[in-house]
């Protein structure tokens, strides 16, 4: 028995309306067409975000329409606040033209499958497979509510949410081998890296409404060549590098739009009826296509540029140089302890990657900082960045990251004064976590014990942080629209008077758990000829009040003319 499930047609986008009303599911028209009617995309874990768009929104609108040229005719799309009555033609007769390849369930090109995937024995695996989140093989998450043994029964929106997820972020090592694949051998695909996004953090930018977030992640620039395609235009079985056929290789991506259609695993989902409805319980994931590396149209990621006079520049496989990596996402790292990579100018970055290494930010992010006189200082810009944190050989997942922030647009001016403030409160909240790190490494001399390893445990430089955070984030939202230097001034001396009470406050509970014995020290050798050093709680205190002013040091000056008692 045949079924179907149009994403064209039938709803499977979860979208609230841009006036906040609750979400309701539309389909792929619905979305596209009123993408001014609507908010963010809500999805079931965050990274299923970055895969929706890159693998069906953004290449929709860059296939049917086309893309700015420059930076003027991006401000006459943005400016009518959504589609023109001949952009909305296009999209409509697009997906008029191309609705049969968007069936989930089409007996010949189901979207984003192979039809007739196998394997020799005619084997399925639970539909769990494809869920992130599920207990299934070595991949068990920590708090998994199932086991591998419970069955998975996905609806049709869940099972393309998943598809597309699997597409963009699946786990590496050993895949199922499909029949027709000549580079299966006993079943099995080995070597298989992990899905493109898994190699990178992720920067989305979010605007006040869905039109305007598909806007500000289009790259501005030539349109596609004849030969760049989304996968669902590049089905000829006859062709061995079909998205459709079990075949695979390790190539580049002929442009954008295969960029973000990648297919990097031969996926087939099983539906069937039941009482419920139609369901996905049984599904195949095979071994998809390879790139070699992260390719440098890529625009949602930040980059680690390389020296490319050094005598050890990145390579990739082949010995081919690499001035620039992708960056990844660290675990439990907030958004704004990255701005260095953030607000890292491509001009800038040029210049740097000659002799020293660095950042760049992301084409998207770069892009939009030349749009700041165009959208204006005030513009609510929402910086969304995701990634999958893997263990053991990246044949499991370890941890979802995703966080989102405001961000003025005037900090992606290189020369602005925001830009530098910023800069300057980050550094400020990783100078003060060391500080307190290094006041807990001084007291734990004194008791006579050594000071916690930085690679294990918890120091408290993460409760300063933590502490910190929300402070920077009100500042990076009061920011925005603030041009005067005085009003910058004073927002930066408002974060630190609070930055000084936080960071006390923790340091004081460190040395409140002092035991008394610990008052009277210890001496420690520092080596043959060299003086004792002698570790007190009150020489550990004094070291870092004179840290926290050094750090701190407007507020600094300004309690130094004042009668307040220091440590308040």
């Amino acid at each position: 028995m045949d079924h179907g499930f149009s994403l064209t047609d039938n709803p499977w986008l979860l979208l609230p309306s841009a006036a906040g009303k609750a979400a309701q599911e539309r389909s792929l028209r619905t979305a596209l067409l009123d993408a001014h009617e609507f908010g963010d995309l809500v999805v079931e874990i965050p990274t299923q975000r970055a895969a929706v768009f890159r693998q069906v929104l953004l290449p929709v609108i860059l296939d049917a329409v086309g893309r700015p040229a420059d930076e003027r005719e991006w401000m006459n799309w943005y400016s009518t606040g959504q589609w023109s009555q001949e952009q909305r033609f296009k999209l409509q007769e697009y997906l008029d033209t191309h609705r049969g390849v968007f069936d989930l369930f089409d007996p010949v090109q189901p979207f984003g499958q192979v039809a007739g995937l196998s394997t020799a024995k005619g084997d399925t695996k639970n539909a769990g497979l494809i869920v992130a989140t599920a207990a299934t093989g070595n991949n068990v998450p920590l708090f998994a509510s199932r086991t591998e043994g419970d069955a998975f029964s996905l609806t049709p929106a869940q099972a393309a949410h998943w598809l597309l997820h699997t597409q963009c972020w699946d786990t590496a090592a050993i895949k199922t081998g499909a029949v027709g694949d000549p580079q299966a051998k006993a079943g099995k695909t080995t070597g298989n890296p992990t899905a493109p996004l898994g190699q990178m953090g992720v920067t989305l930018l979010t605007g006040a409404t869905l039109f305007e977030t598909l806007l500000l992640n289009i790259p501005i620039g030539a349109p596609p060549t004849s030969t760049d395609l989304p996968q669902w235009r590049r089905r000829d079985p006859a062709d061995p590098r079909s998205a459709g056929t079990p075949q695979w290789q390790t190539r580049a991506p002929e442009g954008l739009l295969e960029l973000w259609t990648w297919q990097s695993r031969r996926i087939r989902l099983f539906p069937e009826a039941t009482d419920e409805g139609l369901r996905v319980t049984r599904v195949l994931v095979a071994a998809g296509d390879r790139m070699p590396h992260t390719p440098e149209i890529e625009p949602h990621t930040m980059w680690r540029v390389e020296p490319t006079g050094g005598r050890n520049p990145g390579k990739a496989k082949g010995g081919t140089t690499l001035p620039r990596r992708p960056l990844r996402l660290q675990p439990g790292k907030a958004a704004w302890r990255g701005l260095d990579a953030l607000l890292a100018p491509e001009r800038q970055s040029r210049d740097a990657g000659e002799k020293t290494s660095g950042f760049a930010t992301s084409k998207v992010l770069d892009q939009a900082g030349g749009l700041v006189l165009e959208l204006g200082d005030a513009y609510p810009l929402r910086v969304e960045l995701s990634g999958i944190a893997y263990g053991n050989q990246s044949a499991v997942i370890d941890d979802v990251m995703f966080d989102t922030m405001p961000l003025p647009l005037a900090a992606l001016d290189a020369d602005s004064y925001i830009r530098s403030a910023l800069l300057e409160v980050a550094e400020q909240a990783e100078q003060l976590a060391t500080a307190v790190n290094h006041l807990s490494a001084d007291l734990r001399r004194a008791l006579g014990t050594e000071p916690i390893p930085w690679d294990k445990g918890q120091r408290p430089g993460e409760q300063v942080l933590h502490a910190l955070d929300p402070l920077v984030r009100r500042l990076l939202t009061g920011m925005r629209g603030v041009e005067d230097l005085e009003r910058i001034e004073a927002g930066q001396l408002a974060w630190e008077q609070l930055a000084w009470r936080r960071s006390w406050e923790i340091a004081d509970r460190l040395l409140q758990a002092v035991p008394v014995g610990a008052f009277a020290g210890r001496s420690v050798s520092q080596g043959e000829g060299k003086p004792e050093r002698t570790h007190r709680v009150p020489l550990a205190e004094a070291s870092f009040l004179k840290r926290r002013g050094e750090i701190l040091h407007r507020v600094d000056a300004l309690r130094r003319n004042s009668v307040t008692p220091e440590n308040e």
